[in-house]
């Protein structure tokens, strides 16, 4: 038998261990999630870099041969050539002024040999670059070197951020000026802000000199990535790249090292709005020169920790509780049989004594110790008992004491939050199973395509956001088959474009409602209501314009365009107008493939 301070002191080891092992689990598993969430996250990184480096290539592309295209113009070279000539002139800027418009660039204009701009679209605006010298710029020199020019800067003129192209323009093999075609970056820049926002991501674009000029959040943009040296200053300055902006300094905990590209880091940035951690990954793009930042914020991988450290320790704890009951079982087991053990030695015993004593009696003796048997066995029964409904008992107090344990250290909600994270698992496999389907690369092939379906998986997709803005649904579907010809995943987005359109409106809107109906006659009719502000007179005619957004619809401004497209490409139409009662409905006529009522 074990003296009393003996088994104080076994308790309080155990105690000990079971503490040390709960710091260890805590301990590792914070490590394996961070360390697993932060891969994830990378690797998501990676994609989404890859996706923006080629949205913003292919949106400079698209002006890259314009100049190359305008500089073999005979209008140009005679422009040139008869420069003092007004009519001449004149001329050339309503020609560069029509294709400023056609091409939906920002500026175009033509230098002559010396870099003195003699004609420009702009030329009956006020910051008209006409006379200005541009000899300093590098894309200028370029060009006038015989080479195709390319360059990022702020418009000294126009004091806007531009990308320029620019190329020579020849009179008998020798170059006499210069024609230069301004790209508004700011365009690029809101488009790939909304990717970012629905990436749920940050990104910022640096030039070789590590300036920030383009970035989803306005606070970076015209800030160094690294501290800036009184010469640095001076040589910004000399470049007029960024004309008289100011140029500040990011706060990077720790100091921004240009890495190689690919390699992820962690960085705290400072800025007024507070201290953010994200993970960075950038990428060079060799045609423009610049480095794309993808910047990833750790704080939802932080925010999930907690419970799943608190799941983690709950498991252990139970683990912990099952191997202490299994112990003290098997020593009462043990105890049991030796005392069992001890009862039959002593019954052979009490039975040889009783046979050496009285032969004569052996019958009787027999009788009296089986007896004597079942009434030890029938006490002992008692103790058995006793011994087995304490660790009953001490189980069932220490479960009860975890869930009282638990409800005092966290939140009252901590419960609810771990059965709402497995609940949520089957719900996040549903909307990554459906995004895959939706994001894949759609083929453009056409077939039969179920309205119902269509619209229902658009909603999978939607649904966390719905359920996040607190928006009611309405949903009127046909029943029975209705089946439009098509391409499925592009219809799809059409739905997704403007249930998220819908979702954006209704953001300051008191009562949030969303009502999709179906109707079936001669054509399909998929009309699509929200609750928002709905639609000025005035934006009626433009909303489908490419680039075009309003306040009260936030977004890429191409949305609506390319779901306009996808709807004609299919035969149909889309509309939009007010609902008398508020909000705006859009309107989508498809032509009939396939109807079968219930």
């Amino acid at each position: 038998m074990l003296s009393f301070s003996a088994i104080k002191k076994t308790k309080v080891v155990i105690s000990i261990l079971l503490l040390i092992g709960l710091l260890l689990t805590l301990r590792i598993t914070h490590w394996y999630l961070l360390d697993q969430g932060s891969k994830t996250i990378a690797k998501q990184s990676e994609k989404q870099l890859n996706e923006l480096v080629i949205f913003i290539d292919n949106a400079l592309a698209h002006y890259e041969n314009i100049p190359a295209v305008l500089a073999k113009n005979p209008i140009l070279e005679q422009g040139l050539l008869d420069q003092q000539n007004p009519a001449t002139i004149s001329s050339l800027n309503a020609y560069l002024s029509e294709l400023q418009q056609v091409t939906e660039s920002s500026d175009i204009y033509l230098t002559d040999a010396l870099g003195i701009a003699i004609a420009a679209s702009n030329w009956d605006k006020p910051n008209s670059f006409i006379n200005h010298d541009y000899s300093f710029r590098p894309y200028f020199i370029e060009a006038i070197s015989g080479r195709s020019g390319r360059y990022y800067a702020v418009g000294t003129s126009s004091n806007k951020r531009g990308f320029y192209f620019a190329n020579p323009v020849y009179h008998k093999n020798v170059v006499i000026g210069v024609v230069v075609v301004k790209v508004d970056i700011s365009q690029i820049e809101q488009q790939s802000t909304g990717i970012a926002i629905a990436s749920q991501y940050e990104f910022m674009i640096s030039d070789p000199d590590n300036i920030v000029f383009l970035s989803s959040v306005s606070s970076w943009r015209f800030n160094s990535l690294s501290p800036l040296s009184q010469a640095k200053r001076f040589a910004l300055n000399s470049s007029k790249r960024y004309a008289n902006m100011p140029i500040g300094e990011l706060s990077f905990k720790p100091a921004f090292i240009k890495a190689e590209p690919n390699q992820t880091q962690v960085y705290q940035i400072s800025s007024y709005e507070g201290n953010e951690q994200y993970l960075e990954r950038h990428q060079l793009m060799p045609n423009a020169n610049w480095s794309v930042h993808i910047l990833a914020p750790m704080k939802p991988l932080y925010e999930s920790l907690p419970p799943i450290m608190l799941l983690a320790a709950t498991l252990y704890l139970l683990l912990a509780l099952f191997i202490v009951y299994s112990l003290e079982r098997r020593k009462n087991f043990f105890r049991m049989r030796q005392a069992q053990n001890q009862l039959e030695q002593r019954v052979k015993e009490r039975t040889l004594e009783l046979e050496q004593a009285n032969t004569q009696l052996k019958d009787t003796q027999d009788e009296l110790i089986q007896a004597a048997k079942l009434t030890v066995i029938g006490s002992l029964s008692a103790s058995i008992n006793h011994e087995l409904n304490q660790p009953l008992a001490a189980l069932r107090s220490y479960a009860q004491n975890t869930q009282t344990f638990i409800g005092r250290n966290m939140i009252e909600d901590a419960t609810n939050n771990i059965k709402t994270m497995i609940e949520l698992t089957d719900r996040l496999a549903d909307i990554i199973g459906q995004f895959k389907s939706f994001t894949r690369k759609s083929q453009g092939k056409d077939n039969a395509t179920e309205i119902n379906q269509s619209i229902e998986q658009a909603i999978t997709i939607v649904q966390p956001e719905l359920d996040k803005q607190g928006i009611k649904l309405t949903l009127t579907l046909l029943k029975g088959k209705c089946q439009i010809w098509g391409d499925s995943v592009r219809l799809q987005q059409v739905f997704v474009n403007l249930m998220s359109n819908a979702i954006v409106a209704m953001q300051q809107s008191t009562e949030k409602r969303l009502h999709i109906k179906v109707c079936c006659d001669t054509k399909v009719s998929i009309s699509i209501q929200d609750s928002g502000p709905g639609v000025r007179e005035s934006q009626m005619s433009k909303i489908f314009e490419p680039y075009y957004t309003t306040s009260e619809r936030q977004g890429l401004g191409l949305g609506l365009s390319i779901s306009q497209r996808i709807i004609e490409s299919m035969q149909g139409t889309i509309t939009v107008e007010n609902a008398q009662q508020g909000g705006a409905i859009f309107n989508i006529m498809l032509p009939l493939y396939l109807r079968e009522e219930m």
